[in-house]
């Protein structure tokens, strides 16, 4: 792995981090605030339960699947951006090892 600027590796310790402060938040909307708002969510009904029962006994999950799949997809797009290719790190380290 070639090195980076200390001012690029920290715009891309930002860019990361936020990132995930923003999936957090997510998670934790889903999985809490649906909760905390049950009784309002009462007269909405999603794939025939109410929705807040649907959220917390399968949306929750569903919701966190797919956050992985796109902190899989965005991350890989953000290490694109500043130019970190895994397909090129492995073949320049190829057949070296590291003694611990």
């Amino acid at each position: 792995m070639r090195k980076m600027d200390k001012a690029v590796a920290d715009a891309y310790f930002r860019k990361r981090t936020r990132h995930i402060l923003i999936y957090l938040a997510i998670w934790f909307i889903v999985s809490f605030g649906v909760v905390l708002f049950a009784e309002h969510l009462t007269h909405f009904t999603f794939n025939g339960m109410p929705f807040h029962y649907f959220m917390g006994a399968q949306g929750s999950i569903l919701v966190f699947i797919l956050l992985l799949f796109v902190n899989a997809i965005v991350s890989d797009k953000v290490d694109k951006d500043f130019g970190i290719d895994e397909t090129e790190n492995k073949r320049i380290s190829a057949g070296k090892t590291l003694d611990h």
